[in-house]
């Protein structure tokens, strides 16, 4: 059996709208912190800490370190992560729209299908005739809660500003055009599903066309989808179908989406 990784982690140094903040507390400052956690919770305990009390030395804890400690403040959209009905709107097919915690997990465990869009450029988008050219091309027909995976290489531009305003993102006909097939979980190596935000808003805020703004997030209030985004490393997987994708996500209560260690398996 081989695992191949297709997860891009989450990146305190990438400078986005929202972006992530890790505090990072080593295994020497641990000794400190673990003071500092027991002693704020005893009577007038951060204060005699303050005073420079402490109820265990550096000396008297193994090798003078504690355990590590990582401390993240992300949105749940930074890394490779899987979006649920809910985070494109309160409803979906007039009912309730699934959390991401109510996400069959059928939907995040089964036969993956790469489909090659890596010819394409920006500010083109992805089309229902590019979807169904890309099947022919591997000659593969859909099945049933297959997942899709669509490589346009975008993941090789992380941390410049092409990677966040010029990629090749999806239109609402090739999304559904995979519904139509009983898809119900595809991921992109992109930062979204959907055309980047420059090119949208501009559109939206010139128009007020309803239909500009998130096209392929909002389509999924009428259709239950989930769609993984910020995939990577889709070129390593050998063949474009005959494998396994595994993205089961993080359940982060009450949320729209979840962080996901997304791989294929062969």
């Amino acid at each position: 059996m081989k695992i191949i990784d297709l997860s891009l982690p989450i990146d305190d140094t990438l400078v986005e709208t929202h972006d992530a903040k890790i505090e990072r507390i080593t295994h020497a400052q641990g000794v400190e912190h673990f003071n500092w956690v027991v002693m704020s919770k005893q009577p007038n305990g951060q204060a005699r800490f303050d005073k420079g009390e402490r109820v265990a030395t550096a000396d008297e804890i193994p090798d003078g370190e504690m355990l590590s400690l990582e401390i993240v403040n992300s949105s749940v959209h930074m890394g490779s992560h899987v979006d649920a009905p809910f985070h494109y709107g309160s409803t979906c097919e007039g009912k309730p729209a699934k959390q991401i915690m109510d996400v069959p997990l059928d939907w995040c465990y089964g036969q993956g299908v790469r489909l090659d869009f890596t010819h394409l450029e920006f500010p083109v988008a992805i089309s229902k005739k590019d979807v169904i050219d890309a099947l022919d091309k591997i000659k593969y027909k859909l099945k049933p809660l297959d997942i899709v995976l669509i490589w346009t290489g975008g993941d090789e531009l992380l941390g410049t500003d092409e990677y966040v305003n010029k990629y090749v993102g999806m239109t609402t006909e090739a999304v559904e055009y995979l519904l139509d097939q009983g898809i119900k979980m595809m991921g992109i190596d992109t930062i979204g599903l959907d055309r980047p935000c420059s090119l949208m808003f501009k559109e939206f805020l010139s128009t007020k066309d309803k239909s500009k703004i998130w096209p392929c997030h909002f389509l999924g209030r009428r259709r239950e989808y989930c769609h993984m985004e910020r995939l990577g490393n889709l070129g390593a997987i050998p063949k474009p179908f005959g494998f396994t994708v595994s993205c089961l996500p993080v359940k982060v209560r009450n949320a729209g989406a979840g962080w996901s260690r997304v791989v294929a398996i062969l």
